[in-house]
């Protein structure tokens, strides 16, 4: 499952309201890269993938590649608003260790 806080569907909801066309909604995948492994990615989309699973929320839908999903499992996406500046937070169970910026992660 993947979840995300009130703060982080309404950032979604003002990110999509801004876009024309309108995207149906946010994918969140795991890709390789950065310096312990994997990083987070995010992207708006207009149909999901043929392999994806669907999370409806309140106005779009979170889609998630299969192989992502496995790193993804029990997530929770936050939004920040603080001093050193604002954005998407990923609380990941799974997470192991993360680089010293914490941009990547590993399992």
């Amino acid at each position: 499952m993947v979840a995300l806080t009130e703060r982080a569907v309404s950032k979604v909801k003002e990110i999509i309201g801004g876009q024309e066309p309108r995207p149906a909604g946010l994918r969140i995948a795991v890709v390789g890269g950065g310096c312990s492994g994997f990083s987070y990615s995010m992207n708006f989309e207009n149909s999901p993938g043929m392999l994806d699973k669907a999370y409806p929320l309140d106005g779009f839908k979170v889609f998630v590649d299969q192989a992502s999903l496995l790193y993804l499992d029990g997530i929770e996406v936050d939004f920040v608003d603080e001093a050193e500046g604002s954005g998407f937070k990923f609380n990941n169970p799974q997470v192991k260790s993360t680089c010293g910026c914490g941009s990547s992660f590993s399992v």
